[in-house]
């Protein structure tokens, strides 16, 4: 016996038919909550619900004071585990641009162990944001100590590997890049900044460089919803032939 659709679920079925018939426009904001309910003939909390679901599926958006937009279709990226240079975009000319907040500080809490560094020691942030047009897209927190730090940083990137070869002209090559990737909701903050729902998971990569001394060059802690983000890791296996004797 097949059963019934919820109503909450059969009203997510309806706009997103609409979106996907072009009725409803990406970019174009959908009508109030208020009046769906009401063209609906349910609660205002049965209407929200259903709006979750297209927010997790990142169809629909919520800007907050303005109300719920059609997204335009979001550029998957690719995360590369184990490169110099992680963050690969679909082409040359993807429309993703990063904007770069630098912000000296104090080595604090998680940044302690991160870097390997005492309480207070000079660090420098880079905050890292990219934006699909008007859409904020995928969040980068990356930390260097002071000395290693670069002046030059830009404002504005047209890609994360413009940002990583900046930072490269005043450090030794890494040794070791470890990284721990795990999949979990955004923190009410993350989920404000990249204007997602609170239930859409996110790629959470914390990514560590070390020279050949051992000490930390980098760290990185990166926030990438799962709607346009993926991870790839690839490994080599050396084989090594015997020969008579061994």
């Amino acid at each position: 016996m097949l059963s019934v659709p919820s109503r909450r679920h059969a009203i997510a079925d309806d706009i997103r038919t609409k979106i996907s018939t072009g009725r409803i426009k990406a970019g174009e904001r959908l009508p109030s909550e208020a009046q769906l309910a009401s063209g609906y003939a349910v609660s205002t909390a049965t209407l929200r619900s259903a709006l979750a679901v297209l927010h997790c599926e990142g169809l629909v958006e919520k800007i907050h004071g303005k109300g719920n937009f059609v997204r335009y279709p979001l550029h998957r990226i690719t995360y590369i585990g184990g490169g110099l240079t992680p963050m690969r975009e679909p082409s040359a000319d993807s429309e993703l641009r990063v904007s770069v907040r630098t912000t000296n500080l104090q080595a604090h809490g998680q940044l302690i162990g991160l870097l390997g560094v005492s309480a207070k020691s000079p660090l420098t942030e880079l905050l890292c944001l990219s934006h699909q047009g008007k859409s904020p897209h995928s969040l980068a927190r990356i930390y260097v100590p002071r000395d290693l730090s670069p002046t030059d940083v830009p404002t504005e990137s047209h890609c994360y590997e413009s940002v990583e070869a900046k930072l490269a002209e005043h450090r030794p090559p890494p040794a070791e890049v470890r990284e721990r990737v795990s999949a979990r909701p955004p923190t009410p903050e993350e989920a404000t900044t990249l204007r997602i729902s609170s239930a859409m998971a996110v790629l959470a990569i914390t990514r560590v460089a070390a020279d050949r001394t051992g000490r930390v060059v980098e760290a990185a802690l990166l926030v990438l919803p799962g709607d346009r983000a993926d991870a790839l890791f690839t490994t080599h296996h050396v084989s090594h032939e015997r020969t008579n004797g061994e």
